[in-house]
């Protein structure tokens, strides 16, 4: 009768926890992103209000699993104390032996598979990590330690998130009940979903270890159970909910829009990378969650998963996922159908605008209306249905194509109906919005300091970079598109001071434009120019026309000491030594 005590008081406090919860989220995703989103990757997060677990107790794990354990109206309710323990409200209930489990068999179900499952599976992730400075590119930011989760898939590999290892220098892994830790490294990173995946070489590390199988993505309402390592402990947990939305949403490591899955679970730091378990399978990855909001958490669904595995396992490294590089508009007024010749009944997208490096810049045209895409109908607010009479954007489509995959396009031009078939890619906008796992690239010359234009750069204004970094530099991150592949958005982001530059210093923070007459498209290219700088003087054309000349040999001379001055080992970052044999520009 004790162990059945035990049992329901589990039982009860599931019940609860899987309840549907009803809240209001503000919208305060109207901005790029930023460090200071309310969408925040858990496990770099720092929030005062520590969110306490749902409780599933261990016990469970020591009692035999009664299906008809439980009812819906006949469960009361318990206290916790956190001196005494669970402490009964009322003592007169029924034995749980005569209870219809019927009602929430499924919930119990899934909590205590997800315990078992995860004792032999889940992992916790200890990363020592250091970031580059964008401001000074040669160096690294202070060191620091953070943790994260991951479980164990086919293959003998680890899966989590890439922002648990992201600028990781040392990588180490500890399973359930074991005090070692294993040296890990890192197979693929894709930073654009959030994923990663490690290896560990030790063969007593999978002694005893389990994988779990990929499920299907859940419908609302279904129940999941989250495991992990969140702050707060340094074992076990496991958080339970239900599935409250399944849409494109914000990943804030990537910046991107991807399918995701909103639960009513807290997801705390430390529990990213582990694993969302309904039934004995994994239905996504806890990633991020909603600071300022209780309990409203978000996992990666198995759809996009899938993708980034089988992209790792068919061409050996993660690509990237796939774009048509197009900017459409919402045809949901009747005018604006009239006037582009659609019929009633027709619905679509109108294409505003092209970036000029894809596929569909050579076949697709400005005020094209795109009705369908392999052959599903988009709609006028340009979503595709989705399921139980659930809707998504149709770049959800795109997305989960593979590289280079054909895509049927059905298009209306100049009212009459066409046909395309385009190839998809993944495109590289012309300023990154993210930059991981390598050092920022710069080139010095008599104390100006070139780099490439990247948001990572704007964000060392601040969590307000936004409002705070160069107006114009930041207009042009956000919104110019590349002309040509291999261009980069140069910039002169400072000057050390010299003899040789002074009164040049207040030009900094300006695009490089010329060197020499010459147009330049990337670093890479500008860098080539000034070495290889045959004149007298060196030229260098910056924004509003203003203008740099520097006695070349002047300047070579001094550019040693300057150097040396300010403790930099080198003029030039590593990857444009590495790719001198390269072609500087890459065929448009």
């Amino acid at each position: 009768m004790q162990g059945h005590h035990h049992l329901r008081r589990a039982v009860r406090s599931l019940s609860s926890s899987l309840s549907p919860r009803f809240s209001l989220s503000s919208n305060s995703i109207s901005k790029p992103f930023s460090s200071s989103s309310s969408l925040t990757p858990t496990s770099f997060i720092k929030n005062k209000n520590t969110h306490v677990s749902k409780f599933v107790v261990s016990e469970v794990i020591n009692h035999t699993h009664n299906p008809n354990s439980c009812k819906n109206d006949q469960i009361d309710d318990y206290l916790v104390d956190p001196e005494v323990g669970f402490q009964e409200e009322n003592t007169e209930v029924e034995d749980l032996k005569s209870f219809d489990g019927s009602a929430c068999n499924s919930t119990v179900t899934d909590a205590y598979a997800a315990i078992e499952l995860a004792l032999d599976s889940v992992v916790k992730i200890f990363t020592v990590a250091s970031s580059p400075n964008f401001i000074l590119p040669w160096q690294n930011k202070s060191q620091r330690e953070t943790n994260g989760s991951g479980f164990v898939i086919s293959g003998r590999r680890i899966l989590t998130n890439a922002h648990v290892v992201a600028d990781h220098k040392y990588l180490l892994v500890r399973k359930h009940g074991c005090p070692t830790k294993y040296r890990a490294d890192v197979l693929a990173v894709g930073h654009e979903c959030d994923l990663a995946i490690l290896v560990v070489e030790n063969e007593e590390f999978w002694q005893g270890m389990k994988h779990l199988e990929l499920g299907e993505t859940p419908f609302l309402q279904e129940a999941v159970a989250v495991v992990g390592y969140p702050q707060g402990g340094d074992n076990i947990s496991v958080t339970t909910g239900v599935v409250s939305r399944v849409e494109p949403t914000q990943y804030v490591h990537g910046a991107t829009q991807l399918l995701a899955i909103q639960i009513d679970a807290a997801i705390n730091p430390g529990n990213s990378g582990g694993p969302a378990i309904m039934g004995d399978k994994v239905a996504g990855v806890a990633f991020q969650n909603l600071s300022g909001a209780e309990n409203i958490g978000y996992i990666i669904p198995v759809p996009v998963i899938t993708h980034f595995i089988a992209s790792v396992e068919d061409r050996g490294k993660y690509v990237g996922f796939c774009s048509l590089g197009l900017s459409c508009q919402a045809m949901e007024n009747e005018q604006l159908r009239e006037h582009f010749g659609m019929q009633p009944g027709m619905t679509g997208v109108l294409v505003s605008k092209i970036n000029p490096i894809s596929e569909a810049h050579k076949i697709l045209k400005r005020d094209d209306i795109i009705l369908a895409f392999d052959g599903v109908s988009i709609a006028n607010d340009g979503t595709v249905p989705f399921r139980n009479r659930e809707r998504i954007p149709f770049d959800h489509l795109v997305s989960m194509k593979k590289v280079n995959e054909k895509a049927e396009l059905k298009v209306l031009r100049d009212g009459k109906e066409y046909d395309f078939l385009i190839n998809v890619q993944p495109l590289q906008p012309l300023v990154p919005v993210h930059q991981f796992d390598k050092l920022p690239s710069y080139y010095i010359f008599a104390g100006l300091v070139f780099i490439p234009l990247s948001q990572p750069y704007l964000h060392e204004y601040g969590e307000e970079w936004y409002n705070t970094s160069p107006r114009r530099l930041c207009e042009r991150a956000l919104r110019e598109v590349p002309k040509k592949a291999g261009q980069q958005l140069v910039i002169l982001s400072q000057v050390l001071m010299d003899d040789i530059n002074a009164g040049y210093e207040r030009l900094s923070e300006l695009q490089v434009r010329k060197v020499n007459g010459v147009e330049i498209d990337n670093l890479k290219h500008l860098c080539q120019l000034v070495e290889d700088c045959k004149e007298k003087n060196l030229r260098i054309d910056l924004d509003d026309d203003r203008v740099i000349v520097l006695d070349y040999h002047k300047a070579k001379l001094a550019t040693s000491r300057i150097l040396t001055r300010h403790r930099i080992p080198s003029s030039t970052s590593s990857d444009l030594v590495e790719s001198e044999e390269e072609p500087t520009v890459a065929a448009s």
